[in-house]
């Protein structure tokens, strides 16, 4: 695969990656689940384990979180440092390296519709142009935008189907998961 030209990948503040979704709930429960990186870890396609920091447990400005990813075989950990978090609009963080090497900016912009809400995820390339080449070889990703435009599209249908689904009822929850629920009630 080519090694992607560096003039051609977009620099902060023009945005690299980005995505929108319409979702049927409200602003405050797609915030509610956007800003929680140890739930988001379940819907994202690279990003396998998240974990505050520095005894943070709620998604305040300021706050910082670890997360672990993966491509294939490969691993890498960022830190991460909460920059918005204003409840039902906007949620955002500054990814770092080990080191301190800046990587990027991820945001989520949430708006009201007549309908629930739309989810609009947004990435900003942070790195330096020196470190590259060693972003590339430890992810093993050539083309960050093209992976970062994909695994965006990949995650808000996941929010969308996490955020629409209805939750088990309470007798559903009693019931046996092996048994179908038309079985349950004789139909």
């Amino acid at each position: 695969m080519p090694v992607p030209r560096l003039s051609h990948i977009p620099r902060f503040p023009a945005p690299a990656a980005t995505g929108t979704v319409a979702i049927r709930t409200t602003p405050a429960d797609a915030y509610r689940v956007v800003s929680d990186p140890p739930v988001m870890i379940r819907l994202s396609e690279e990003a396998h384990r998240a974990r505050w920091l520095g005894g943070a447990t709620a998604p305040t400005v300021g706050a910082r979180f670890r997360g672990h990813n993966r491509n294939g075989p490969r691993r890498w950990v960022t830190t991460c440092r909460i920059t918005d978090a204003d409840p039902g609009r906007r949620f955002a963080y500054e990814v770092t390296a080990p080191l301190g090497v800046p990587i990027s900016r991820w945001q989520y912009d949430i708006a009201p519709t007549a309908e629930g809400c739309t989810v609009t995820e947004t990435s900003w390339m942070r790195v330096p142009l020196w470190f590259i080449p060693l972003a590339i070889l430890i992810t093993g990703v050539f083309d960050r935008i093209g992976v970062n435009n994909s695994n965006i599209g990949t995650t808000l249908q996941r929010l969308k189907r996490h955020l629409e689904t209805p939750l088990p009822s309470t007798a559903d929850r009693s019931r046996p998961s092996s048994e179908p629920i038309n079985q349950q009630h004789g139909r």
